[in-house]
């Protein structure tokens, strides 16, 4: 990172908290706000299951593969991509996030830079209207009512280890959760996405890389610079 993008990285640090981040706002009180949420309704959700018949616990993986979907469709669309009447998602994602995290400057610098990171609640309850709403209303009138919940249980626990994992990405680079391989490898990922030439092109899953194999848009640093070196030397 040369001395001026490190200056200006700082720079805009400095002044996303002066504006962004009220004197009260908590990092602590808005992961427990988020955390609150999701497991309060996937604890509801559990205790409406009756009698689950073996084929409607498939709607966990359909469930499980649409969350997936729905996280790579939303980051490669709107987050990196201005649509009309979602400004705001672009706004916080591509110009503030990816400004406020670089591939050279990934770690939180206090707890207040959750703020940075973490979903705010109007953004929290567009998904859940617009994507969980929908489908859930959908499979309790296709399918059955505990298939409907099991639909809810899946897609908050997905919202909630998106945030878990996406926080966990921008802790400092020596924190103990990468003594564990699949962090470290996953970290990476995001890492190599926050890299200004590949941000809007690569690396859009934040949890599991399953779309991005899909699609087409993994990327993976090492495995690219050994097909370039096995190329050369042909």
């Amino acid at each position: 990172m040369n001395p001026n993008d490190k200056a200006q990285n700082i720079e805009f640090r400095e002044n996303y908290r002066q504006t962004q981040i009220g004197p009260y706002y908590r990092g602590l009180v808005h992961f427990g706000f988020t955390m609150t949420f999701a497991w309060s309704i996937i604890i509801y959700s559990i205790f409406q299951l009756e009698n689950v018949q073996p084929l409607e616990y498939l709607t966990v993986l359909v469930t499980f593969l649409y969350a997936n979907f729905v996280e790579y469709i939303v980051h490669k669309g709107p987050m990196h991509r201005p649509f009309k009447g979602l400004n705001i998602i672009y706004k916080r994602h591509a110009t503030q996030h990816h400004i406020f995290f670089t591939d050279h400057h990934m770690q939180f610098d206090s707890i207040r830079d959750f703020k940075a990171v973490l979903f705010p609640p109007i953004l929290i309850a567009f998904f859940f209207v617009f994507f969980a709403l929908p489908a859930g209303v959908l499979i309790n009138w296709l399918v059955s009512s505990n298939a409907c919940f099991l639909f809810i249980i899946t897609a908050f626990f997905y919202f909630a280890l998106y945030e878990v994992l996406h926080t966990t990405y921008h802790l400092a680079d020596d924190h103990w959760v990468y003594r564990f391989a699949v962090f470290r490898k996953l970290r990476k990922l995001h890492q190599d996405h926050h890299r200004i030439d590949l941000m809007a092109h690569n690396n859009f899953n934040i949890t599991f890389p399953i779309c991005d194999w899909l699609f087409g848009t993994y990327y993976r640093e090492e495995a690219i610079d050994r097909q370039g070196e096995a190329s050369s030397k042909t």
